[in-house]
């Protein structure tokens, strides 16, 4: 099991914390999906819950929420996740990865759905 990075969004204050899951803490992520609701407990956090929101890996591939599984794929894209478009109407096609985090993962977006952030050392 790699290291992850945690990144969690608080929207009440409007603040973000990097965190980082070392071992085999990280085993508590691998395989959840971008939309699942996690306890906090799990990962040592606290009383809290947060919702998978995205994330990419080690290269920078973003995690796309409407791909299946852990795979690489090329597909075509006309907005984010994984493009922003310039003009009206562009589309391009793109290298992105499934809905599932995998081992490949680096860091993993979430935001905060119940609690607050403390001090918490993964």
């Amino acid at each position: 099991m790699g290291d992850l990075q945690l990144v969690l969004s608080d929207p009440k204050t409007r603040t973000a914390k990097k965190i980082e899951v070392k071992g085999n803490l990280s085993s508590v992520l691998i395989g959840r999906k971008i939309g699942e609701i996690i306890d906090g407990s799990s990962l040592g956090l606290g009383n809290i819950k947060f919702k998978i929101t995205g994330g990419t890996d080690k290269s920078g591939i973003p995690h796309v929420p409407d791909i299946e599984g852990p795979v690489k794929k090329y597909v075509l894209l006309a907005g984010p996740p994984g493009f922003r478009p310039k003009r009206e109407g562009e589309k391009k096609r793109k290298l992105v990865r499934g809905n599932t985090i995998a081992d490949d993962t680096y860091q993993v977006n979430a935001v905060i759905v119940e609690g607050e952030i403390k001090d918490a050392k993964v």
